[in-house]
């Protein structure tokens, strides 16, 4: 589900970088705030940052204890990615297993559709494996499905922060989709 949600970030700013009258120019900053957010780049509670709509204040700036650095709190806009149950999203298949299939899906890479939530699909195994349904459609690598989000579980082990995501097709219009020229889409 995009989302436009407003938050605060405290920007960390070199005091060797300040001008001698210990001022910063708010195109630092804002330039600053960008680099953090595309290190951080998903939080539990916002989801997957897209992009910052409005820069709404900036606070004025603290010594960090550590005195190397000063801290701006920094309020802004902006627009994320937040998975939710229930909410049907469009994926491309990028890895094929007898057990079922992995999905990418805009910034999130970790989607996994499972034989089981895919019914009437059995799997064909050979060169290039992939799930044949009753009425013959089916399910390869670089396929783009209409999908449901039946579960979301937030990783937040080591660096890897992202969302895991279990999918479901099992709904009438859910599956593989045809799209016109669809050859390299990438979504």
């Amino acid at each position: 589900m995009l989302c436009e949600v407003e938050c605060v970030f405290k920007v960390l700013f070199p005091v060797n970088s300040l001008n001698k009258s210990g001022l910063v120019a708010k195109s630092q900053i804002a330039a600053r705030l960008l680099y953090q957010l595309s290190n951080i780049r998903v939080t539990e509670e916002c989801g997957y940052f897209l992009a910052v709509t409005e820069l709404r204040s900036i606070g004025r700036g603290v010594p960090d204890e550590s005195s190397t650095y000063v801290l701006f709190p920094v309020t802004f806009c902006c627009r994320t990615f937040l998975p939710k149950r229930g909410e049907v999203m469009i994926g491309t298949v990028y890895y094929i297993h007898e057990r079922g299939v992995f999905l990418k899906c805009g910034p999130m890479n970790f989607i996994y559709l499972s034989r089981l939530k895919m019914p009437n699909y059995n799997f064909i195994d050979g060169v290039n494996p992939f799930f044949l349904s009753n009425d013959l459609s089916r399910i390869e690598k670089d396929c783009v499905i209409c999908f449901m989000v039946f579960a979301v579980r937030w990783n937040n082990r080591d660096r890897a922060r992202h969302f895991h995501i279990l999918a479901t097709i099992d709904d009438a219009s859910l599956g593989p989709v045809q799209l016109a020229g669809s050859e390299g889409l990438d979504l």
